[in-house]
């Protein structure tokens, strides 16, 4: 196996298109609500998704995992990703998607602190401490409304609480695959395990709420399941997976900031969503924490550079 390299101006790129791809994907979902419920576009892409995936893998392999006792681990990933764009879709109806582009971005928060209990080899250092501590300085300026409370909303706080929770199960999500048997399995395999699992789960929950009726196929509601089954979850997350195989994770991870700025950064662009001055304070201290955080081992390779 080639040693992985340290980050370049294609990689770069590369990650600047990646992040826009995600970032853009709850302005889409937002986008297309009017057309199709949320639910509902969550369970077709995850469905178009887990097809794509599954294909691959007939023609280029990749189910042999299933033969190393990674189903238990498999499915528990799929419902904690199921739960998260639940969560994701959820939210969205009650705050705006700029919002929930931060919000969920906090996952690595999440799944730094499963992994500093979980794994010895994952402990904590003293940078990522003080990342996690301005990442939740940062909420908490967010949620509540700078000192004042007289300008609270019961809806969007709700929304917004929804997508921190949706940052939990990814962090959640992140923590299985790396304490299980997952983590030595084909990454095209876990996929398919979490994208079939949300398929299924996500449309029972669209037929029992009864937002299967909520559907219009309208050029716009087809461009955004498309766009997030195939662009998003299929295309992106192989590029994604190329970038992991060929360069230094840890370089990569600092530029996961990008995300959530894009996210917002759409989200005013095309829904013409606001941004208060207490929501723009507390994204900068939460993307700070963020990149304290998923960086620390580029960070300390640089200062012992200097």
């Amino acid at each position: 196996m080639n040693e992985r390299r340290g980050a370049d101006a294609f990689s770069f790129q590369l990650m600047i298109a990646l992040c826009m791809t995600w970032g853009l994907q709850q302005v889409a979902i937002k986008l297309a609500a009017a057309d199709i419920a949320p639910i509902v576009q969550a369970s077709a892409r995850s469905g178009i998704a887990a097809l794509l995936v599954a294909l691959l893998m007939f023609w280029r392999g990749g189910w042999e995992g299933l033969r190393q006792g990674t189903l238990p681990a498999g499915l528990l990933s799929g419902v904690l990703f199921a739960l998260e764009f639940l969560l994701i879709a959820l939210g969205l109806e009650r705050t705006t998607a700029g919002h929930i582009a931060v919000f969920l971005y906090t996952s690595p928060i999440f799944s730094a602190l499963g992994l500093h209990l979980l794994l010895p080899s994952e402990r904590l250092r003293r940078l990522q401490w003080l990342g996690i501590g301005l990442c939740f300085v940062g909420i908490a300026v967010a949620f509540g409304g700078g000192i004042s409370l007289a300008n609270m909303d019961s809806r969007m706080l709700l929304g917004d609480a929804m997508g921190l929770m949706a940052g939990m199960a990814w962090g959640a999500t992140t923590v299985v695959i790396r304490g299980s048997k997952l983590s030595e399995a084909p990454p095209s395999l876990t996929l398919f395990y979490q994208l079939a699992v949300a398929f299924v789960l996500l449309l029972l929950i669209a037929v029992m709420n009864g937002q299967v009726g909520h559907v219009a196929l309208t050029p716009r509601a087809v461009a955004s399941v498309l766009f997030q089954g195939v662009v998003v979850s299929f295309v992106s997350y192989l590029i994604w997976f190329w970038l992991l195989r060929r360069y230094l994770a840890s370089n990569l991870a600092v530029f996961s900031f990008m995300t959530p700025l894009f996210g917002v950064s759409m989200g005013v662009l095309i829904l013409d969503e606001p941004l208060s001055l207490n929501f723009v304070g507390g994204a900068v201290l939460v993307l700070l924490g963020i990149t304290l955080v998923s960086g620390e081992a580029w960070f300390r390779r640089w200062l012992q550079s200097r």
